[in-house]
């Protein structure tokens, strides 16, 4: 039960994550020093997208659904179990990536203009 637990929470936390890399610049709006961990998780995910690094809480989730019995997250990740093809179809991966790069650059765009 632990271990299942364990690999929810990784999950559950992901999902912040990404949402956090989506969107956490406009936060960045109204508390000016959240912009320095929104650059850095955004700094995570060029990294990650570029060189093809899986993500510790991927293997987080893979370790504790195993250890729970549970199939494991498939060799190509998180995102194409739980996003690509359930959220959007998969042949519109790079224009959700360009989606979320949009995003994060208007929000790094406004944080610079409301700071002046």
């Amino acid at each position: 039960m632990m271990y299942r637990i364990i690999a929810d929470a990784a999950m559950v936390v992901h999902f912040a994550f990404l949402a956090y890399m989506a969107t956490g610049g406009f936060l960045a709006w109204r508390w000016r020093r959240t912009i320095w961990p929104h650059l850095a998780v955004a700094a995570w995910g060029v990294l990650s997208v570029v060189t093809g690094m899986e993500c510790p809480l991927s293997l987080v989730e893979d370790w504790g659904r195993r250890q729970a019995g549970m199939e494991g997250l498939p060799a190509s990740g998180f995102i194409d179990h739980y996003i690509e093809g359930v959220i959007y179809p998969e042949e519109y991966t790079n224009l959700a990536r360009l989606g979320v790069a949009v995003l994060v650059v208007f929000s790094y765009v406004g944080y610079v203009l409301r700071r002046r």
